[in-house]
């Protein structure tokens, strides 16, 4: 049996894989065109094909993408079609992107943002910042979806003492965490009423656009939009012209629908938002549980036991 290895790869690993799965004969390809050759008579492919290396693996059977997202994936119709197995590495990820999104919440309540400027201007003002700083205590934090990246976020808000509200596509019973879990039917209320607004869906063609200008019309000028799964989600242009005339406090932006954000874009310019790299969840603890993610589910396909996460190739997550 043959397995392209894609993604993630180092020495180590390597080593691991090919001493626990002896029989095993795995490929590294990183460039597209290593990519090609190998899958053409591999059964795994580890790593996020292109269209044209995935149509080139004529036995392939099982693709296991090393993130969450599988957008890309289900952007290939031969594979949305085919009876290959798609599965995703859910988990590693939520801690660490969790851990982001209150470090947005505690920069712009405690403006650390600003504070760093006064530091390095070595300009020292007390009175600047005089009943500008605000408690998260008690305020309301809105989640746009509950998986697992908006439970970890969750978690974290109810130790602050936030009041969490979600909405969901599929509601369920709110975990202790979380006063109420809406459906969609309830989105624009948790957009009037929330001080934090925590994106937090992922990317599909269901989802894609969904949070629009009159959504961010909704939002009380006090309030912030943190987008941390997916850009493509919230209107860009909207936002851009939210956050222009100050209709919202700010945004913290981790993913743009377009990356990497173009170095002459307007958001760039703004003061009342906190831009990152789409890099909130790249610790090394994720990328090693990743990594052990997918072991475990090479041991499961040798052993024919069913896989960790499969996805749903239509509902694209």
């Amino acid at each position: 049996m043959k397995v392209v290895l894609a993604s993630l790869m180092n020495d180590e690993f390597l080593k691991d894989l090919t001493e626990t799965f002896p029989d095993v004969d795995f490929a590294v390809a990183n460039s597209a065109e290593d990519q090609a050759r190998e899958i053409q008579d591999a059964d795994v492919f580890f790593g996020m094909p292109s269209r044209d290396v995935f149509i080139a693996g004529e036995r392939l059977r099982w693709l296991q993408i090393p993130g969450t997202g599988v957008d890309k994936a289900v952007e290939i119709p031969e594979l949305v079609n085919s009876d290959v197995v798609l599965t995703n590495a859910r988990g590693p990820h939520t801690n660490p992107m969790a851990d982001h999104v209150m470090s947005v919440v505690l920069d712009f309540s405690h403006r650390t943002h600003e504070m760093m400027g006064d530091q390095r201007d070595r300009y020292w003002s007390t009175e600047k910042y005089d009943q500008r700083i605000a408690e998260v205590g008690g305020s309301k934090m809105g989640i746009l979806a509950l998986g697992g990246i908006g439970q970890a976020v969750a978690r974290r808000a109810h130790a602050f003492g936030m009041e969490v509200y979600a909405v969901d596509k599929n509601p369920f019973p709110a975990p202790p965490e979380v006063r109420e879990v809406w459906g969609l039917d309830r989105l624009d209320d948790m957009f009037e009423m929330s001080d934090w607004i925590v994106i937090a869906a992922p990317l599909t063609t269901e989802s894609h656009g969904m949070i629009t200008a009159r959504h961010l019309g909704l939002m009380k000028p006090s309030s912030h939009l943190i987008i941390i799964s997916r850009g493509g989600i919230v209107d860009e242009d909207a936002l851009l012209d939210t956050l222009k005339k100050n209709r919202i406090a700010g945004a913290g932006v981790d993913a743009f629908e377009n990356e990497p954000l173009s170095s002459d874009s307007p958001f760039w310019e703004l003061d009342n938002i906190i831009i990152s790299p789409h890099a909130s969840a790249l610790t090394f603890e994720m990328w090693e549980g990743r990594r052990q993610i997918f072991k475990e589910n090479l041991r499961r396909f040798l052993a024919n036991e069913p896989f960790l996460y499969v996805c749903d190739k239509v509902a694209g997550f």
